[in-house]
C-alpha cells in the first residue's frame, strides 16, 4: 500500500474527551476512515502512514462516518503518535 491509498483510507483522527483518555487507558486511537474500509486495510494504513504496529482494530458506524478504534502494543506508543498527529 503506499502513502495515497493510505490517506485515503485514514480520513483524520478523532479527538474528544473520551477518545483522548482511551489512548492512556486502552492505547488506543480513534480515527474517522472511508466508509468502505475494511479492518485489515485500516492496520495496514496505518501502518503506511505512522510506521506503527497496530494490534487490532475495531470499528463504528456513526453519524459522523465510520471510526476505527487502533489499538497499538503499548501505552507509549499510542502516546507517541497522539503527539506526533496533533492529539496531545
Amino acid at each position: 500500500m503506499n502513502v495515497d491509498q493510505a490517506m485515503r483510507i485514514i480520513v483524520k483522527p478523532y479527538i474528544t474527551e473520551k477518545t483522548f483518555a482511551m489512548v492512556e487507558t486502552e492505547s488506543k486511537i480513534c480515527f474517522i476512515v472511508e466508509r468502505s474500509a475494511t479492518k485489515p486495510q485500516i492496520k495496514e494504513a496505518v501502518k503506511t502512514l505512522y510506521k506503527e504496529n497496530v494490534k487490532g482494530v475495531n470499528t463504528a458506524r456513526t453519524i459522523y462516518g465510520k471510526k476505527a478504534f487502533v489499538q497499538f502494543e503499548n501505552v507509549e506508543k499510542a502516546r507517541d503518535l497522539a503527539t506526533k498527529i496533533g492529539m496531545l
